[in-house]
C-alpha cells in the first residue's frame, strides 16, 4: 500500500481564493469542517451554503491572503489571514487533508502565515476554533496561541485565541 505522498518537499504558495486551485482547497476545507460539525459526511448543499455564508474572497490583496501547502503538485492544506484592523489579523481557513496530518503541514502553514503577516504589519493574529476541531486547537496552543477575552459572538467560536507576532526587521 502506498502512502500517496510524493518524494518532493512540501511547498507553500500564495494563491487567489477565487482561482480554481483556491476554490478547490477551500471546498475541501468546508467539506471537512461541515462534516465534523454534523458528525457525518457533508452534503453538497451544506458545503455550498457554508461557502456562501462565510466567503473567502477577501483572502487576497491588501485585505489578506490564502496560502496553499502542496506535496509535489497536490494541494494538501491551506490557511489564510484576513486583516481585521490595523495591526490585527484573523487566522482562518486552516486545513490539512487527513492523508497529510501528522507530517508537520499545519505547523509549516502557520509558521509561513505568521511570517507573511508580520511582514505585512500584523502584530496580533487571532482566531476562533470549535470544540470538535481538537487537533487544530492543540496545534494552536502548542505554537503559542493563548486564550484571550471573547471577541466573536459566532456560535462556532468555542475557543478564542491570539498570538503576538515578533516584528520583522527589514
Amino acid at each position: 500500500m502506498t502512502s500517496g505522498y510524493s518524494d518532493a518537499p512540501l511547498t507553500l504558495a500564495l494563491v487567489d481564493p477565487r482561482s480554481p486551485e483556491g476554490r478547490a482547497i477551500l471546498e475541501r476545507f468546508f467539506i471537512d469542517i461541515v462534516g465534523r460539525y454534523w458528525g457525518r459526511p457533508a452534503t453538497a448543499a451544506e458545503v455550498t451554503a457554508a461557502m456562501l455564508d462565510e466567503p473567502s474572497d477577501d483572502l487576497c490583496g491588501d485585505e489578506g491572503f490564502l496560502l496553499v501547502a502542496r506535496d509535489g503538485g497536490r494541494a494538501v492544506g491551506c490557511g489564510g489571514m484576513r486583516v481585521i484592523e490595523q495591526g490585527v489579523g484573523e487566522l482562518t481557513r486552516v486545513f490539512v487533508d487527513g492523508t497529510a496530518r501528522g507530517r508537520g503541514v499545519g505547523q509549516a502553514l502557520l509558521a509561513e502565515i505568521e511570517s507573511i503577516s508580520a511582514r505585512r504589519g500584523i502584530r496580533t493574529l487571532r482566531l476562533t476554533v470549535r470544540d470538535d476541531l481538537a487537533e487544530a486547537h492543540r496545534l494552536y496552543r502548542r505554537l503559542g496561541y493563548e486564550t484571550v477575552e471573547r471577541f466573536s459572538s459566532s456560535p462556532y467560536a468555542d475557543h478564542q485565541l491570539a498570538k503576538t507576532l515578533e516584528p520583522l526587521v527589514p
